[in-house]
């Protein structure tokens, strides 16, 4: 069945891939991004593959800028059968050398901008009695990681909200999935330790040290193993396909071979997460019949 799908954060990466190959497949994909200025490249791609598609401005920092791409979709469509929650930002410091305002911007665009974009189509969802909603989430939403404190907590968070969701939400046909990539090779490297500045460590120089192991362990893994640590936007989004495309899509995913043994201690009782939710859903609510 094709369907109606929204996408955040579609300038470049995943969410690029992800909505060629959903309009190449046919369904009905509204790409948005934050500042259209920036949709060059989505547009010769979508060209290239010679495929109908929606651009829309959505600001996941912004209720008003949400709300106002989610009634455009109800109006032109009047429906929205997936969400996909892609717009994120990565981070790497030492909390200490973290301030206010940069916690709340990592916090505000991972986790914040995932809760806005799913409580303004939740209720369009629960109408039509149907829907889907895919967050992205990470390895690090489930095993923390060295400087990485406030990104793997702000992922952490979207993983406790999909689940709790998901633990009601099916009663209204309504299904969540959690994706868990281990990294994408073309933004994580890239993004993180090239188009952000080191952080400054003044006199601590425990802390340079480490960062310094850090990084160059991070890019040994790009160097050494590209192909099994580190995917393309294209492999992941391949992944989240089979999820769309799936009559009974798992609460969460990891991408790769390597994202699954990284995670293996955390996931190895119940690697999809479903049957948590039932148990969930059958001590809280009374019932177990309800959840497919």
């Amino acid at each position: 069945m094709k369907k109606v799908i929204l996408i955040t954060g579609t300038s470049s990466g995943l969410g690029l891939s992800l909505a060629v190959k959903l309009a190449a497949d046919g369904h009905t994909v509204y790409a948005s991004m934050r500042e259209l200025s920036k949709a060059a490249a989505l547009k010769e791609a979508m060209d290239a593959e010679g495929t109908s598609y929606h651009i829309v401005p959505l600001d996941v920092e912004s209720k008003e800028s949400v709300d106002s791409a989610i009634q455009t979709i109800i109006t032109e469509q009047g429906k929205i059968d997936c969400l996909i929650n892609n717009a994120g930002l990565g981070f790497v410091n030492t909390l200490e050398h973290t301030s206010e305002e940069q916690i709340q911007k990592i916090m505000d665009i991972n986790f914040m901008g995932v809760v806005r974009t799913t409580k303004a189509v939740i209720p369009h969802m629960r109408e039509a009695n149907q829907g889907q909603i895919i967050n992205l989430s990470s390895v690090g939403g489930l095993v923390g990681q060295p400087f990485n404190e406030i990104y793997c907590a702000a992922k952490f968070a979207v993983e406790g909200f999909t689940e709790s969701l998901a633990s009601y939400l099916k009663t209204f046909n309504i299904q969540f999935t959690a994706v868990e990539p281990g990294g994408i090779a073309s933004e994580f490297i890239n993004n993180v330790f090239k188009n952000h500045q080191a952080p400054t460590f003044e006199q601590d120089e425990q802390y340079t040290n480490l960062f310094t192991q850090y990084v160059s362990s991070a890019q040994n893994r790009a160097n050494s193993e590209q192909n099994s640590v580190y995917q393309t936007s294209d492999e992941v989004a391949d992944c989240i396909m089979d999820v769309i495309n799936s009559d009974n899509p798992p609460l969460r995913i990891r991408t790769s071979a390597w994202a699954e043994e990284f995670c293996e201690l955390k996931t190895k009782a119940d690697p999809t997460g479903n049957e948590s939710v039932k148990k969930v859903y059958q001590r809280f609510l009374g019932a177990e019949e309800k959840i497919v």
